[in-house]
C-alpha cells in the first residue's frame, strides 16, 4: 500500500517503508525519522523556489514534467540531477504492491498542496 504523510507525523509500524522525497533532507533532521532519502523525486530547486508564486495547477504540471523527465530543467539543477524518474516511479509502485511504502515530505499533515500527493499519483499511474 503507497502512503504519504509529513516527516514531522509520529513514525508507525504499518507505515513501512519511510522514503523522504524531498530536494532537502532538512536542518537538524534525524536519519531515524526515515528509510531512505530520495532527493531526485523532490521538486527542483529552480521550482522549489516559484510555490507561493505560480498557480498550483501549473506548479504541479511542471512538477509532472520533472518526475517523467520532459523539459529543460535540468541544466537549472546544480546540486542534483534527474533526467526523468520513471524507474524509480515503478519501483516503489512494485514496492507498494508487496508492503507498505510512505512518501514523506517537509509539509504539514493538513496541507492541500504538496507534491507528495502529485507523486503518489504518479507512481501509481506508473507502467510496472
Amino acid at each position: 500500500m503507497l502512503k504519504t504523510k509529513s516527516i514531522h507525523t509520529p513514525i508507525k509500524k504499518e507505515d513501512g517503508l519511510r522514503i523522504l522525497v524531498a530536494r532537502y533532507r532538512g536542518h537538524r533532521v534525524p536519519t531515524s525519522l526515515y528509510d531512505v532519502w530520495m532527493a531526485c523525486l523532490g521538486p527542483s530547486e529552480r521550482l522549489l523556489k516559484t510555490v507561493h508564486e505560480i498557480d498550483w495547477r501549473d506548479w504541479s504540471r511542471s512538477y509532472r514534467q520533472e518526475m517523467l523527465g520532459e523539459g529543460e530543467h535540468e541544466k537549472e539543477n546544480p546540486v542534483i540531477r534527474n533526467a526523468g524518474q520513471k524507474f524509480t516511479l515503478r519501483l516503489i509502485k512494485h514496492l507498494a504492491k508487496e508492503q507498505n511504502v510512505t512518501l514523506l515530505c517537509h509539509c504539514p499533515e493538513d496541507t492541500e498542496h504538496c507534491h507528495r500527493f502529485l507523486l503518489r499519483d504518479l507512481i501509481e499511474s506508473a507502467k510496472v
